[in-house]
């Protein structure tokens, strides 16, 4: 029997960082549709959060599973759903791009608490400083 626990935090934006999610509500219902479409396809979906132009997840990868797999799942489902349900103004899109890396058990309260407290975090630090903050913490490049 196979058993594979393989953390990871996943951002990923709207198409040209638009802030499609300018407020809580829509937010919400963007995020409860990830979760509920994330379950509905065999993906372990522990948190999703995440402010007026992003996303973060936090998902545990199945044995079969890749990041760019489970990222075309949640992206391409959400992007048709919310365009088809005109849940934003104008067409919506997501970037190709995205931002992933792995989580130490250890560390997983921390990254849960970080994802759901979004809206308070961006009050003082706007996205573009999180993702600067993000490379020079995981030694990624600009």
């Amino acid at each position: 029997m196979s058993w594979v626990r393989i953390w990871v935090h996943l951002v990923f934006t709207a198409y040209k960082s638009t802030p499609f999610f300018n407020s809580s509500e829509i937010r919400n219902v963007i995020f409860n549709h990830i979760a509920e479409n994330a379950k509905e396809k065999n993906i372990w979906l522990d948190s999703v959060g995440g402010h007026k132009q992003h996303v973060h997840c936090l998902i545990s990868l199945g044995k079969d599973q890749t990041i760019s797999g489970v990222l075309q799942l949640i992206k391409g489902e959400s992007s048709f759903w919310i365009n088809k349900n005109k849940i934003v103004q104008g067409k919506f899109a997501w970037q190709d791009d995205y931002w992933a890396v792995s989580v130490s058990e250890s560390h997983l309260e921390q990254v849960r608490k970080y994802i759901q407290n979004q809206e308070e975090h961006h009050r003082t630090k706007s996205f573009e400083e999180e993702v600067d903050e993000f490379m020079k913490n995981t030694g990624g490049v600009l």
